[in-house]
């Protein structure tokens, strides 16, 4: 290896190894939380509950009926995919220490979401 291909992979080394201890040491938000889904539609239902855990801030259900991933930023900014069946929702917000709220919009319908840490 040349003196500037070394260079260049101890520079990437370098910025890589902190990043991926950051994200080894956990999120602010991970744990578990309950979200409640509304909707100003009839059609679409309302009041929805689901379970979720976040680890290293990444997103999973909690509940073998709904599927859900996604991603949570340091600053708490949160976006999320929930799926059952064929049905799926994309959610946008926010989390701070113990709870949250933002929006979600499906194929035909939406509304907004609250959360709250368990």
């Amino acid at each position: 290896m040349n003196g500037f291909r070394k260079g260049l992979f101890a520079s990437i080394l370098a910025i890589a190894f902190p990043l991926a201890q950051a994200d080894a040491a956990g999120s602010t938000f991970d744990g578990a939380w309950n979200v409640r889904i509304a909707s100003s539609s009839e059609t679409c239902g309302n009041g929805a509950t689901v379970a979720i855990g976040i680890s290293n801030g990444q997103i999973a259900s909690s509940s073998a009926a709904v599927t859900a991933s996604g991603r949570v930023a340091d600053a708490g900014a949160i976006n999320v995919t929930l799926s059952t069946g064929i049905k799926h929702a994309v959610g946008f917000g926010r989390l701070s220490a113990t709870s949250g709220s933002g929006t979600w919009r499906g194929a035909l319908c939406s509304g907004t979401w609250t959360a709250e840490r368990m």
